[in-house]
């Protein structure tokens, strides 16, 4: 399913990570998918308040954990500047999607990084 959300459909994801050599592209383009897949999901399940958002980024917070080992495999790891660029993403999504009081750390509740 297309995103439909045209703030969505060209933010720059993970752009900070794709700048720093440190990530590499092929593990950094799985969290833009992880990304793009919580926007695909908002869309179809059009969640009604905080309550049901902060259950879809919960979701796609452990699948960014899933991929922490990808990370560390390619000689690398979800640090501070990453956590940060992240973190800023999930913020992103939330007030492209309608919901400005969305409080970060309730985004990424679930992260393990």
């Amino acid at each position: 399913m297309p995103i439909s959300n045209e703030r969505v459909s060209t933010h720059p994801f993970l752009r900070g990570l794709y700048e720093d050599a440190y990530y590499p592209d092929h593990v950094v383009d799985r969290g833009r998918a992880i990304l793009l897949a919580l926007c695909e999901r908002i869309e179809r399940e059009r969640p009604a308040g905080l309550a049901a958002l902060y259950a879809l980024t919960r979701a796609a917070t452990e699948d960014f954990n899933d991929l922490e080992a990808a990370f560390e495999a390619a000689g690398s790891e979800i640090e501070t500047v990453a956590r940060e660029e992240i973190a800023g993403d999930f913020d992103f999504v939330a007030r492209a999607y309608g919901f400005p009081d969305a409080d970060v750390e309730e985004l990424i509740a679930t992260r393990e990084w």
